[in-house]
């Protein structure tokens, strides 16, 4: 097999750093968080080998204190992304021809430069740029895009190494993983740092060439993972990263002929668009795109009358209001039953009673800001709206003030609809609701919670009895790519739980699995035959 004989490093999943008060990686981290905020540093574009500045520059701001100036950021136009394709195309030929343990080993090179030099940058410009704190900015912009990219070149190997078990005598049948034939589009989101690393890379490293469009408010910490890919040994034009807005991108990139894929995160309903346009110019393709996208998602807890209300009360605490419930695992919707109701918020009440909200740099808030003024401008209508509503009571939080910051504080609402429109919706925010049903009519719940929402990403079951688990798993088989039993619905491990829903959450094509790589290369069958027949007759066709 290819690993063995190449001796392919064993991945494992990098250990994450604790930041405990005295330690070193604390002390590294708020020494860089101090020397990031004191100077304003200046991002261009990268195409091919050029560092682009169109002198049209854009502001970076900490979303927890939107005054302060992190740097600008030289946004470009439908001509630079015609120049990012052309840089793309034109590193083509040599990346794809490169052979594949060379790829491997610049971006397991850029895992090791994450894991050490370059790890205290990575997690401070996500704290400042996107307002995680410093245990979120770990689990995410090191450990889980490390994970990615080793993990990653590990299914590389092994789809390289699948091979047709059978050779008959005087033929050799093999296959030839081909990249696709064009460029590949990445359009990443703000939320995920370790998302914005893996779109591009992993097709990349299956040989393709990239056009990567980030969210402008994750271009802080974009700019940190170019200087990783370059110092990695990425070759100019494989990847080639621009700051645009949306509509400018897509009207160049989707009526291209040599377009060949997209590898999307980001809402269901630009995703939907973007499925749409591919459809209308589908003619205009030299071959049918690829179209690879994670969505929205509505995540639910539901708990048996059965569960313990300690553990469902931080499942809730955890799965809802990590980052400010900006994960798209984030749990949304809760489903408590009425016999564990009164235990389980308590128990949720001093959660969040302890809870600290302020800025990252600040290690003992647990909250911090939503990433911009038209996220809070929603979520905060959201909750406007909850506080007039019949039959909604806010039992907690329900605060929200953009004054230095955007913060919102964590905010959980009690409805007596089940279908009410915090149920229903996508807020991607600190807001939880919870219906509280009869604890009788558990299947009744079940099927609430499979048809209130159109998504289908994640989801949880909390309880202690074995056939009640067992029931729930199949009720809901439908309802979440990724299904928790006793436990949150949030923190998906690359290399333990391959990530991605279907309905309206996505493609389901699973970030972090070789099931992802396969998407990004175009499979080859190539027979030899040693010897050729030389007449065209067979035996049947001989006389008696």
């Amino acid at each position: 097999m290819l690993k063995g004989f190449f001796n392919v490093p064993v991945p494992k999943n990098e250990p994450v750093k604790a930041y405990a008060p005295g330690s070193p990686e604390r002390a590294e981290l708020q020494k860089t968080l101090k020397e990031f905020r004191s100077q304003e540093i200046d991002v261009p574009m990268y195409i091919g080998s050029e560092e682009v500045r169109t002198g049209n520059k854009k502001s970076m701001s900490p979303p927890h204190d939107h005054q302060h100036i992190l740097g600008y950021f030289h946004e470009g136009d439908a001509s630079h992304v015609e120049q990012a394709i052309n840089a793309a195309l034109g590193a083509k030929a040599a990346w794809e021809t490169m052979e594949w343990e060379q790829r491997a080993a610049i971006f397991l090179k850029a895992a090791d430069l994450l894991a050490g030099p370059y790890r205290a940058k990575i997690n401070a410009a996500t704290m400042l740029g996107q307002s995680k704190n410093a245990f979120q900015a770990e689990i995410d912009a090191a450990c889980e895009f490390i994970d990615f990219l080793k993990f990653n070149v590990q299914y590389m190997t092994e789809i390289y190494a699948q091979q047709p078990p059978v050779s008959g005598d005087g033929v050799w049948n093999r296959v030839e993983q081909r990249p696709l034939e064009g460029f590949v589009f990445a359009l990443t989101p703000f939320n995920f740092t370790a998302i914005a690393g893996n779109l591009p890379t992993s097709a990349a490293m299956m040989g393709n060439t990239i056009v990567w469009k980030p969210a402008y408010t994750q271009i802080y910490s974009a700019k940190v993972l170019m200087d990783v890919f370059k110092e990695a040994g990425v070759p100019d034009g494989v990847i080639n990263l621009i700051y645009v807005d949306g509509p400018t991108a897509g009207d160049i990139i989707f009526n291209h002929p040599d377009f060949a894929g997209i590898h999307f995160t980001g809402s269901t309903g630009v995703f939907q668009h973007i499925w749409k346009t591919i459809g209308e110019n589908i003619f205009k393709y030299k071959s049918y795109p690829r179209i690879v996208g994670e969505t929205g998602g509505k995540d639910f807890v539901i708990a048996h009358k059965s569960a313990n209300p300690k553990a469902v009360a931080v499942g809730l605490s955890r799965g809802a209001f990590e980052f400010q419930g900006q994960k798209c695992s984030a749990a949304s919707r809760a489903y408590i039953p009425n016999n564990i109701w009164a235990d389980v918020k308590k128990y949720l009440l001093e959660d969040l009673s302890s809870m600290k909200m302020g800025p990252t740099e600040d290690f003992s808030n647990f909250i911090n800001a939503v990433i911009d003024e038209k996220s809070f401008d929603k979520i905060s209508k959201y909750i406007t709206e909850a506080k007039g509503a019949e039959g909604v009571e806010i039992i907690s939080g329900g605060n929200f003030d953009k004054s230095k910051g955007y913060f919102i504080e964590p905010t959980v609402i009690v409805t007596q609809d089940p279908m009410y429109k915090t149920m229903q919706e996508e807020i991607f925010g600190p807001v939880l609701t919870i219906y509280v049903y009869n604890a009788e009519h558990f299947e009744e719940a079940l099927e609430l919670v499979d048809q209130t929402s159109p998504y289908a990403l994640t989801g949880a079951i909390f309880s202690t009895d074995r056939y009640a688990i067992e029931f729930a798993t199949k009720k809901l088989r439908n309802a979440a790519g990724n299904f928790y039993i006793n436990d949150k619905p949030t923190g998906a491990v690359v290399g333990q739980q391959p990530f991605g829903g279907a309905r309206a959450s996505g493609t389901n094509d699973k970030a972090g699995s070789m099931i992802n790589l396969l998407r990004w290369v175009s499979p080859r069958t190539i027979k030899e035959t040693f010897v050729s027949p030389v007449d065209y007759r067979y035996p049947f066709l001989g006389e008696e």
